[in-house]
């Protein structure tokens, strides 16, 4: 095996410290333009030797007659093809299937199960299914791909060490580092990298696959201690992993690629930031540069006119423009809701309560600090430690809570609980914790400090279906009010989880049928995510579409069998309640011991189930997620500027401020401008701040007792509005409010 960076494998890269004493500033460093890419060469020479002895094994595979049975995205007549193992590849069957398949395909997936590039050929008979850009899975493939052509371009112009690049929801990133840690990519560099990625792209580069050793890719990557430590850590000593070639770039990669780089039209450079390596901050401090990509022109235009238009919706622009929230460096990742942004705020958080009331919620309250010893009996702390903020108290290890599940336990097993008492469904807006990374703080959507809409419910194994679907027709009613259609996603077993396969089964059968009869009822379709579940029980996600049609995960529903056996949670069942009465025994008994010495519940007692459930997710961002749905133009009755009262005149002051109170009283927020402003200028700033409505009144509308209404939404009403009397136009606006509706018009 070639030698090692000194230290052992497993060693993470860590940065120096710092140097004591103030820092020199210092000006932007120059690009590096004459890279040391010796390890290129070095490189290439190996992988030539290893593929050639590959190409060799792979040519003396049994060619065995095969059928290939290709599957459509609709109900077509399946077609099936005839080929032979380790030589037909999926490129080689595109001539043969319909043109509606085979065009702009990118990558093929056998059996539905495993992604495979169109080059590599198919080892035994299969289903097989193509895919172009428009596919989710086909998408992250295009994106990975071109995460390599950047990395080629990076390490072309800087002679850097590349570390991953991997694609994302909006494109792909690459981290590497620079000359060893001290250069900086800058902005004027784009150009550049982008010229290089292009000729990359013109070359047509193949991307080959190579299967090597654990011991060849240390090898192959004893330059870069990157690669090392991901080698050491992730392939068991004795097996192997692949590479991919793309021109002279060879990386470490399990793929699958396009076929060649030709495939990636269009490719630009988006953003560069600084990251961690691991995203410890412990760690090297590497160069992350981001990128997108398009196989056409048509869809580059459409991604900028995008972009631009999420700009002008971005959360934190539109909340420093109309007061609602801002953050400050006395507290990180902690938001400051300013009075207007606390209106919706709280606005959103009475719809919550009054829909808790209707359906047999009890709001509580739980500390916000717990000792240690509750996050090591629910299991958190094991697995969620370097996300809680933890300190000492009188020589006690005590932690802020990132969540109210286990608290919520401590409610339940705070005294003895029937089966009549099923189903508890317990509430809490307590304030919740998390130690975020400063660098992965992000506005509203990122934070350390937060609320969720948390509930948890409590009932027994026969309960949990109708419970599931409670939530379903809950889900439905609250995106319902803002206009978000919803997709559903069952997440199942993962590979590290608690409890027995038994256990699970059961527990991924109930929501199933909750899932299958949802979909009976209303038509909405769910997905099957294997293995994504909580390491605690298996899980629904909830995924919204806004009105630029992006995906956020915000309502979860979760079940959980593990917390009620950590806490020994127990009830009565009714037949254990029968016997108490017949016997008349209070004596205590022992309790039993279930298999594998955990112990079980008393004698005629249960545990129960317990049910995770958020529907906003956190407050915060869902806030965000409605800033930027809404682009800042709210809903008359999450509105914090609802009525603007303008003046015609100075003489009718007094009629606006009497309107303003009449309104105020009916806990409307109706605002008055009687300043030195014109008229026009007073009615373009109220536009400006989005005000839903606009009453202008002068002497005809004070004579009347009525207002002159000018909609927000509706253009017509912009020149001259419509004159209403005041109590018609208390009576629509409180029917507005009430209703909740979306629709600004009365």
């Amino acid at each position: 095996m070639a030698s090692v960076p000194e230290g052992k494998s497993k060693d993470l890269p860590i940065r120096p410290k710092e140097k004591s004493g103030k820092a020199k500033a210092s000006a932007p460093e120059p690009p590096i333009e004459a890279p040391d890419t010796e390890f290129i060469n070095y490189r290439l020479q190996l992988y030539d030797r290893l593929k050639a002895e590959f190409d060799e094994e792979i040519s003396k595979k049994p060619r065995e007659p095969i059928t290939i049975t290709i599957s459509h995205s609709d109900n077509k007549e399946q077609l099936v093809l005839n080929g032979n193992s380790w030589e037909t590849t999926p490129a080689s069957l595109l001539k043969q299937v319909p043109k509606d398949v085979s065009e702009g395909v990118i990558i093929s997936k056998v059996d539905e199960e495993q992604l495979w590039d169109l080059g590599r050929p198919l080892e035994k008979s299969c289903i097989l299914r193509y895919l172009n850009f428009h596919d989710p899975e086909g998408q992250r493939v295009f994106w990975h791909s071109s995460a390599h052509i950047l990395g080629e371009a990076a390490e072309n112009k800087y002679g850097c060490y590349l570390c991953n690049g991997p694609p994302t929801e909006d494109g792909f990133y690459y981290d590497m580092s620079i000359a060893n840690g001290a250069g900086v990519v800058q902005k004027t560099d784009y150009e550049n990298l982008q010229k290089r990625a292009a000729a990359v792209i013109k070359e047509k580069q193949r991307f080959e696959r190579l299967v090597m050793s654990k011991e060849h890719l240390l090898e192959m990557f004893r330059y870069n201690k990157y690669k090392v430590h991901f080698i050491s850590e992730k392939i068991p000593d004795g097996e192997s992993s692949t590479v991919y070639r793309c021109g002279p770039l060879i990386d470490l990669c399990l793929g699958p690629h396009v076929p060649h780089t030709g495939a990636v039209k269009f490719l630009e450079v988006t953003k560069n930031s600084s990251s961690y390596f691991l995203g410890d901050a412990a760690n090297d401090s590497l160069q992350r540069i981001y990128g997108i990509s398009f196989p056409d022109k048509k869809l580059l235009a459409e991604y900028k006119k995008f972009v631009e238009e999420a700009a002008k919706r971005d959360h934190r622009k539109i909340g420093a423009d109309q007061e609602l929230m801002f953050f400050d460096d006395v507290s990180p990742g902690s938001c400051f809701f300013q009075p207007n942004g606390t209106i919706i705020y709280n606005a959103l958080q009475k719809l919550l309560r009054q829909q808790y009331w209707k359906r047999g919620y009890q709001e509580v309250m739980t500390p916000n600090m717990f000792n240690t010893k509750l996050w090591k009996t629910s299991g958190h702390f094991q697995h969620y430690k370097e996300n809680m903020f933890t300190f000492d108290v009188e020589k006690e290890e005590f932690a802020l809570k990132p969540m109210n599940c286990p608290g919520h336990c401590i409610l339940f097993g705070h005294r003895e609980r029937s089966y009549r008492e099923l189903p508890w469904r317990v509430a809490d807006f307590g304030i919740l914790h998390r130690n975020e990374a400063s660098g992965a703080l992000s506005g509203l959507t990122r934070v350390r400090r937060f609320v969720q809409d948390d509930t948890h419910i409590f009932c027994t194994q026969d309960q949990i279906t109708q419970e599931i679907e409670g939530l379903f027709d809950f889900l439905q009613f609250i995106y319902g009010l803002f206009g978000f259609a919803f997709k559903l996603k069952l997440s199942t077993r993962p590979e590290k989880y608690l409890g027995d396969i038994a256990t699970w089964n059961v527990a991924e059968q109930k929501l199933t049928d909750a899932l299958d009869s949802f979909t009976a009822a209303s038509g909405t379709k769910w997905e099957l995510n294997p293995g994504d579940g909580a390491f605690y029980g298996p899980k629904i996600d909830i995924t919204i579409s806004d009105a630029l049609r992006r995906d956020f995960q915000c309502a979860t529903i979760q079940l959980d069998f593990q917390l009620p056996q950590k806490f020994e949670l127990e009830y009565m069942t009714a037949e254990g309640s029968n016997k108490a009465k017949v016997d008349g025994d209070t004596e205590a008994k022992p309790e039993p011991q279930d298999k594998g010495g955990v112990k079980g519940p008393s004698p005629g007692c249960a545990r129960p189930v317990m049910i995770h459930r958020a529907i906003y997710g956190s407050f915060e961002r869902f806030f965000a997620i409605l800033t930027e749905h809404f682009a800042g133009k709210w809903p008359f009755w999450l509105s914090p500027r609802q009525v603007l009262i303008i003046p015609v005149m100075p003489t009718v002051n007094d009629y606006v401020e009497e309107v303003q109170k009449i309104f105020r009283a009916k806990k409307m927020l109706a605002d008055i401008d009687i300043s030195g402003n014109t008229m026009k200028k007073k009615i373009l700033m109220g536009q400006m701040k989005q005000y839903n409505f606009i009453f202008v009144v002068g002497e005809q509308e004070k004579t009347s007792r009525s207002v002159n209404i000018r909609n927000r939404d509706d253009p017509a009403t912009q020149a001259k509005g419509e004159m209403v009397t005041l109590e018609e136009a208390l009576t629509k606006l409180n029917a507005l409010r009430k209703e909740r509706r979306l629709v600004n018009a009365i």
